[in-house]
């Protein structure tokens, strides 16, 4: 998929399917490994949602309302899916253990088995199909989207092993195991995948928070914004930077010395198209605004909170 509408609104229908399945499932086997696939998917479509009505606007301007856009939204998303997959995990996690201390769960394995190699192949497909739309998107909410696929392709794969063992067990006759296997099951998958839904939760609230991206963002543009300025002397360059969602923001105070003269609009406006060019060989989306001045304190990191008094 070559857009990223149409490709958020298939994972959105994906997730539909499979929670809708997930909990008719639960309903004929009994299995809470079932029911918390069912509901992180059902979850899941509901957050996916608002997540294509957020895709559309991240790529409007800003607006009267929004100065500075609405690339905090695709954050704020992120945020909330890594949160409803946490808490999710968690409850699941709680039954089990209270499910393991009251003698396990009794399940019918065929069914369950049935359920789990429908799952397994229907996350299977749309985590490519999100791999595959990446070459044609660049998009934080696509990318999170194919991150929760990857990790429910590996929960529902865990769950059709664990119901195979269940079969097998039965045909040994091992019956005192049987009922210990899907609370089992549902523990050991959550503590296996909790990391993913923290990573993608601590990653948004960094963003929101307007913290500085990765040094692997950071660095090639600093270096970018320097080619950018290669030409002229500069008594100081400050570089600030912010990534909600897609959307890069640099602000650049290039101080200058004082007797610096060739300080003619024009020729800021040469240098800002040069830094831009430059940024923009690295990272894109960007908005770059780029600040001349003599005085360092309208550069200084207290700038707007502290004010030099001059005589």
């Amino acid at each position: 998929m070559k857009k990223e509408s149409s490709t958020l609104a298939f994972s959105a229908f994906m997730a539909l399917l499979i929670g809708c399945a997930g909990i008719t499932a639960t309903l004929a086997s009994n299995s809470q490994a079932i029911l918390l696939d069912g509901l992180f998917n059902l979850i899941y479509f509901s957050v996916a949602l608002v997540t294509i009505k957020v895709s559309k606007l991240a790529s409007r301007p800003d607006s009267e309302s929004y100065p500075f856009g609405y690339s905090y939204f695709e954050s704020l998303v992120n945020l909330c899916k890594g949160l409803l997959i946490l808490g999710v995990s968690i409850f699941a996690l709680v039954d089990a253990i209270a499910a393991l201390l009251t003698g396990g769960r009794e399940i019918s394995a065929g069914l369950a088995v049935i359920y789990a190699l429908f799952a397994t192949a229907a996350c299977s497909l749309t985590a490519w199909v999100m791999h595959r739309s990446q070459r044609h998107v660049s998009s934080p909410l696509v990318a999170a989207d194919k991150l929760n696929w990857l990790v429910n392709s590996i929960i529902s794969a865990a769950v059709l092993a664990a119901f195979c063992l269940v079969m097998l067990f039965e045909r040994l006759d091992w019956r005192g195991i049987v009922p210990y296997v899907d609370s089992l099951l549902v523990m050991a998958v959550v503590l296996l995948c909790l990391g993913v839904p923290v990573r993608m939760a601590s990653q948004a609230l960094r963003e929101l928070l307007n913290k500085t991206p990765d040094e692997a963002i950071a660095e090639p543009v600093r270096q970018a914004v320097a080619r950018g300025l290669a030409d002229i002397d500069t008594q100081e360059v400050r570089v600030r930077m912010v990534r909600p969602g897609r959307l890069l923001y640099i602000m650049v105070h290039v101080v200058l010395p004082k007797a610096f003269h060739a300080s003619t609009l024009a020729h800021q406006d040469v240098l800002r198209q040069q830094i831009d060019e430059e940024v923009r060989l690295v990272y894109s989306p960007v908005v770059c605004d780029v600040v001349f001045t003599e005085d360092d304190r309208w550069a200084a990191p207290s700038c707007g909170q502290l004010v030099k008094k001059h005589a």
